[in-house]
């Protein structure tokens, strides 16, 4: 099994779009334009950045595969564009920033020869592969996640950092035009590093929320959810984007039904309670700590079975999901050395 969409960036859009109709009506009568409105350029270094990082979130698994590379990399003349001004969240001295409506790699950024992504989905990366495309320049997608068969396509003739070969495999889907490259996961190694006390797999578990994901329906994300928090008794930790009208609503009657809530703002890989989803990156992220991880969810799909058993997540009720193997070298160096290797 591969993606439902292998290479065709419109057909995905047009399936978000289905799937968040709400929203979808919402750009309609409030239009977004294709090109972000305004973005910050943060640079670093006193030579011209030869490396351009988008970062559109700064959730963990973006900072993890995008950012942490930059660790290793302070000798590198470094130019990061994001939404917002995200030098808070970058390591270093030294950086620069400016607010832009809009942005010319070619005037801007003429000596960048490598740009490092997320994907080419969401309107920054594509306003940033389109002008990289243009100018012949690589453009490299750094894996953030693991991927289900409705992940977006990646970008014609990019280049793929991936967890593992099964994933690089999975992704490109019997693509000949993106070559791939396996670097690991550092957001699973740092969970591994953190490590967890006091672990027991009879505590009370906790659902780690996904309303706010396209590739379940959400009737059925509410009622698995609800079904196991009342059965198990279990805490539901929403994810940081269950903030539309809908996700509050639904928060709030679980509250009047005695589902207790986890608004305590803790980082996921602070806690040590047992946790349960249904595709959640979280599930492996905990089993890495050594924390007890499940995946559950009524009469799950074929694309959700596969996914379960590509990645040795373990359903609810019987052994929890074992700590995923991990390569030997720190995969945000292992990615930092394939930039310094690629820019000389």
């Amino acid at each position: 099994m591969g993606l439902t969409f292998p290479d065709d960036l419109a057909a995905w859009q047009r399936w978000q779009q289905d799937r968040h109709r709400v929203r979808a009506l919402k750009s309609r009568l409030s239009p977004t334009p294709a090109n972000p409105a305004s973005f910050v350029l943060a640079s670093r270094g006193e030579e011209p950045a030869r490396l351009l990082v988008v970062l559109e979130s700064t959730s963990a698994s973006s900072l993890a595969s995008l950012v942490e590379p930059l660790r290793h990399l302070l000798d590198v003349p470094v130019a990061v564009v994001a939404p917002t001004n995200v030098t808070a969240h970058l390591p270093g001295e030294g950086w620069s920033t400016q607010s832009t409506p809009s942005l010319d790699l070619a005037h801007d950024l003429a000596e960048v020869a490598l740009v490092l992504a997320a994907g080419h989905y969401l309107p920054l990366g594509a306003l940033v592969h389109r002008q990289a495309s243009a100018r012949g320049l690589t453009f490299a997608v750094v894996q953030h996640g693991l991927m289900t068969s409705l992940a977006p396509p990646l970008p014609p003739d990019a280049r793929l950092l991936a967890w593992s070969q099964a994933d690089a495999d999975f992704w490109r889907s019997g693509r000949g035009d993106v070559e791939s490259v396996v670097v690991g996961s550092q957001l699973l190694h740092q969970a591994a590093a953190a490590g967890a006390d006091h672990v027991s797999r009879f505590a009370r578990p906790t659902w780690l929320g996904q309303l706010h994901g396209a590739e379940l329906p959400r009737l059925g994300m509410m009622r698995a959810a609800t079904d196991f928090c009342l059965r198990e008794h279990a805490t539901y930790r929403p994810h940081p984007s269950e903030r539309d009208g809908l996700s509050l609503l639904t928060h709030a009657a679980w509250e009047r039904m005695g589902i207790e809530l986890d608004r305590s703002g803790v980082p996921l890989f602070q806690t040590n309670a047992p946790v349960v989803s249904a595709f959640s990156t979280g599930v492996l992220e905990a089993a890495a700590r050594g924390v007890p991880a499940w995946v559950s969810y009524p009469h799950p799909p074929a694309w959700l079975g596969e996914f379960w058993e590509r990645y040795g997540l373990k359903p609810w009720g019987g052994e929890p999901t074992p700590a995923p193997a991990l390569r030997d070298i720190e995969p945000a160096r292992a990615l930092a050395d394939w930039i310094v290797e690629e820019l000389t």
